[in-house]
């Protein structure tokens, strides 16, 4: 059964090297983001993201999000930032905004699912945040088997995969809400999904930057 933290009971002079140890030796955390409960792994470690597909029961094909608590982290993750890219980060991160950009060379194929892209969001959740700089980038797949219900709650994530993951972190109840906007910058920019941040926010940004957002 995962060990539960609590990041307000945490002494943060062990907790943060725990965990970061945990990650680094292939560990699976439970973690609270802006919505609900996610996964996360280190995305360069390829047996960490297998562990994690396998608990998530998740078919191939379907690249996995990775969450950032610092734009310095983005540099190992990406091939590239495009100057429009750029803006776009400057305009809404941290936030709910995820770039899928082109994938760079260290990230292994169960996180790219051979699509040679991946998407990329830099958290706006404080604690996650701070937690991230500590660990390094991690995946924020939600923390549910595949077609379950996202969790709110360290205690459902306990009941529901918790034989499964490592460490719970309880970040108390997640406050829910649409999933993030994502758009794809590998060529251009193009809507992939519209959430919390809407198309003509998007448009609006890139023109005052002198770029545009693709048909």
């Amino acid at each position: 059964m995962a060990v539960i933290e609590s990041y307000a009971s945490a002494d943060s002079t062990v907790f943060f090297p725990r965990i970061t140890r945990l990650v680094q030796g292939g560990g699976v955390l439970a973690v609270p983001t802006e919505t609900y409960y996610g996964l996360g792994v280190n995305p360069f470690d390829g047996a960490a993201a297998a562990r994690l597909l396998s608990i998530k029961g998740r078919p191939d094909g379907k690249p996995i999000l990775i969450l950032i608590g610092d734009q310095a982290q983005l540099q190992d993750l990406v091939a590239d930032v495009s100057p429009a890219a750029q803006a776009l980060m400057e305009a809404f991160w941290p936030g709910p905004l995820t770039l899928v950009f082109s994938a760079g060379p260290r990230l292994p194929t169960a996180i790219t699912a051979g699509t040679s892209t991946v998407g990329v969001r830099h958290t706006s959740h404080a604690a996650l945040a701070k937690l991230l700089r500590h660990t390094g980038p991690l995946t924020g797949t939600s923390a549910n088997r595949s077609g379950e219900s996202p969790v709110h709650t360290a205690a459902e994530v306990e009941r529901t995969i918790g034989t499964m993951v490592d460490v719970i972190v309880d970040g108390g109840p997640t406050q829910g809400g649409l999933p993030s906007t994502v758009l794809s910058v590998c060529d251009g920019v193009r809507m992939i999904r519209e959430g919390p941040i809407d198309r003509a926010m998007i448009q609006q940004a890139l023109v005052a930057r002198g770029f545009h957002l693709k048909p």
